[in-house]
C-alpha cells in the first residue's frame, strides 16, 4: 500500500518527499523496523521516539510519521502530524482493511468485570448467529486461532493486525477490552465501536493515572471520542452502569444515545425477584425489548452486574432476547475468576483475579452472603505499582476474613517485605469498629506468627508469610471441611514476577499440590 493511500485519512499532515512510496509494515519500535516500513516517531512515557529517527532510517524504513519537524530524516519521505499516536491508530486500521468497519466490535471499559463480561457476550453473540473473536487480559483468541495477550489492549499497530486476523479465521464480531492506558494513549482510535460499556471505576492504576480525575478523563474517552455516530456505524450505543457513582458523569458525556443497567433504580435494563445461592444466581431480566427469567452458574452481586451490562449490550444490538438469555445461561468458566479448584477435602477453594480493594470487597461480599464455614483470604499487592491500594486491600481482607494471608503477588523490583508491610499498616491502623460488625464477635484482629498456626486458629487474625507458595500451603492446611479459601490477585495469571524475572506460577497448580499433599 502506498503512503499516499495511509493517509487519506489524515486530515492535519503535512506532507514532505514522494508519497508513493510502498509501505510493507508499520512499527513505532525502530528495534522492528524491516525494508519498506513505515516508523511512527511517538513521544512515549520513557523514551521519545525522535531520537530513533536515524536508527529506524538505517534499517531501512521508507518513510516516517513524526511530531517535531526538527527531527526530519534527508533522502525519505516524512509527514508531520500533530498526534503521532492518533494518527497511528487510523493508518493501521486503513494498512489491515478497516476490519472493524463491517463487523460489531464491543469495547468494554472500567476497573473491574471486563473479563467476565467479554465472555458472556462472547456466548450471546454465538448465541445470535455472531460467531465472536475476544481481545482481553487474558488473550486475543478466536476459535482455534489464539494470540498471546501482552496487555490487555496493544499497541494500534498490533491491534488492528489482531482484528485482521481473527476476522480472517472467521469472527463475524469483536468484543474487546479497553483500559484506560489504551484510551489515554489513543491505541483504540481507528477502531469502529458500536457499543461502549462501562462497568465501574474504582481505585488503581494511580501510579500512571495520578488522580482518579484524570483515571476518570481516560475512561470516559471511549465514550465522548469514540462513540459519536458514523457512516460506517450511525447507531452506536454506550450501554452505562448507574450504580457506580460515576456512571451519571459517563452517561452526561456520551457521544450516542445511551442505555442504562444496574441492579438499583428504574434502569433500562434490570433484575427483579434475584436469588443468590453457592450454586448462582436465578432472576427475571427486565429490557425495553421485554422479559425473561435467567439462572447463572456465576457468583453474587458483581457478577449479577457483569450479566446486566452483557445483557445490556445484547439489548443495544438488537439482539433476539432468546440469544441474550441462552448466552447468560451457556456462559463457560472464566480463568481466574472465581474459578473452582476441585479437592476431596470438602473445601470451596477459589482462585480469583481481584487485585483492587473493590474488586476483594466484592467478591467477599459473595463469599459471607453464602459462607456456611470461615472464610480463608490470601491476596498480595504488586510491585512498582499503585502503593495507595495496598492498605486499602488490607483493611478489606481482614475485615471481611476470618483469616487474612498476606503474601506476595508480583513483587517486581520492590521488596516484597516492604509491600507486605504497607498492607499491614492498613490492617493494624484501622479504627475501631462496633461489637459484631464484620465476620466474628467483635472487633480483635490479631497477627499471627507461624509458629501459633500449627494446631490452626480460633481468632480473627492475620499473617505475613512473604513467600507465596508456602502461604498457598498453609491456607489450604488450615481449612476445614465447609471453609472457603479465596487465593486473590493472580487469577488466570501463571507466572510471578520478581526482579525483573517472570518465573512460572499458577495458583491452581499450586493449590492443586496443596491439596494433594494434605490428602496424602
Amino acid at each position: 500500500m502506498t503512503l499516499r493511500k495511509l493517509l487519506e485519512k489524515l486530515s492535519d499532515s503535512e506532507t514532505h518527499g514522494d508519497t508513493s512510496v510502498s509501505i510493507s509494515s508499520l512499527t513505532c519500535d525502530s528495534r522492528a523496523v524491516q525494508p519498506g516500513a513505515l516508523f511512527f516517531a511517538l513521544r512515549g512515557v520513557q523514551a521519545d521516539g525522535h531520537r530513533y529517527i536515524e536508527k529506524a532510517v538505517a534499517a531501512g524504513a521508507a518513510a516516517v510519521i513524526l511530531e517535531d519537524a526538527a527531527s526530519a530524516p534527508a533522502g525519505i519521505p516524512w509527514v508531520r502530524v500533530a498526534d503521532g499516536r492518533a494518527a497511528m491508530g487510523r493508518i493501521a486500521a486503513l494498512f489491515n482493511g478497516d476490519p472493524t468497519a463491517a463487523k460489531p466490535l464491543i469495547g468494554i471499559t472500567g476497573t473491574n468485570g471486563k473479563t467476565t463480561t467479554t465472555y458472556l457476550i462472547e456466548a450471546i453473540l454465538a448465541a445470535a448467529g455472531q460467531p465472536a473473536a475476544v481481545l482481553g487480559t487474558i488473550s486475543y483468541r478466536f476459535g482455534t486461532t489464539t494470540i498471546q495477550a501482552s496487555h490487555t489492549t496493544p499497541e494500534s499497530t498490533d491491534l488492528q493486525r489482531a482484528f485482521r486476523q481473527l476476522a480472517d479465521a472467521g469472527a463475524e464480531a469483536f468484543v474487546m477490552e479497553v483500559s484506560s492506558h489504551a484510551l489515554e494513549q489513543k491505541r483504540v482510535d481507528g477502531c469502529q465501536f458500536d457499543i461502549g460499556i462501562f462497568s465501574n471505576l474504582t481505585r488503581d492504576h494511580l501510579d500512571y493515572h495520578g488522580t482518579m480525575e484524570n483515571y476518570l478523563e481516560s475512561k470516559s474517552r471511549l465514550f465522548s471520542d469514540l462513540l459519536t455516530p458514523s457512516e460506517e456505524k450511525p447507531r452506536r450505543r454506550a450501554a452505562i452502569n448507574m450504580d457506580d457513582p460515576y456512571g451519571e458523569e459517563i452517561a452526561r458525556r456520551a457521544a450516542c444515545p445511551v442505555v442504562t443497567f444496574g441492579i438499583q433504580g428504574h434502569c433500562d435494563v434490570r433484575p427483579t425477584g434475584v436469588t443468590s445461592s453457592i450454586n448462582g444466581i436465578r432472576a427475571t431480566m427486565v429490557t425495553p425489548a421485554g422479559e425473561f427469567e435467567f439462572t447463572s452458574r456465576l457468583l453474587g452481586r458483581f457478577n449479577l452486574s457483569n450479566i446486566l451490562a452483557a445483557a445490556a449490550a445484547g439489548v443495544a444490538l438488537e439482539l433476539p432476547l432468546s440469544a441474550i438469555k441462552y448466552g447468560i445461561e451457556n456462559h463457560s468458566t472464566v480463568p481466574g475468576r472465581m474459578e473452582r479448584v476441585e479437592n476431596r477435602e470438602g473445601v470451596t477453594c477459589l482462585v480469583d483475579y481481584a487485585h483492587t480493594g473493590d474488586a476483594l470487597e466484592n467478591v467477599l461480599s459473595t463469599l459471607q452472603e453464602i459462607a456456611t464455614g470461615r472464610i480463608i483470604t490470601l491476596f498480595g499487592c504488586g510491585g512498582d505499582r499503585d502503593n495507595g491500594k495496598r492498605p486499602i486491600m488490607g483493611r478489606v481482607a481482614a475485615t471481611m476474613s476470618d483469616l487474612a494471608i498476606v503474601t506476595s503477588d508480583n513483587p517486581r523490583t520492590e521488596e516484597p517485605a516492604d509491600i507486605l508491610r504497607q498492607i499491614r499498616s492498613g490492617i493494624i491502623n484501622m479504627p475501631p469498629l462496633p461489637q459484631g460488625e464484620g465476620r466474628g464477635e467483635g472487633w480483635v484482629i490479631r497477627e499471627y506468627r507461624p509458629d501459633e498456626l500449627t494446631g490452626g486458629f480460633a481468632d480473627k487474625g492475620f499473617i505475613l508469610v512473604e513467600n507465596r507458595r508456602e502461604a498457598i500451603r498453609l491456607a489450604i492446611n488450615l481449612a476445614h471441611p465447609g471453609d472457603i479459601v479465596l487465593l486473590a490477585g493472580k487469577g488466570h495469571e501463571d507466572y510471578q514476577i520478581i526482579g525483573t524475572v517472570k518465573h512460572h506460577f499458577y495458583d491452581r497448580e499450586e493449590a492443586a499440590a496443596s491439596f494433594t499433599e494434605k490428602a496424602a
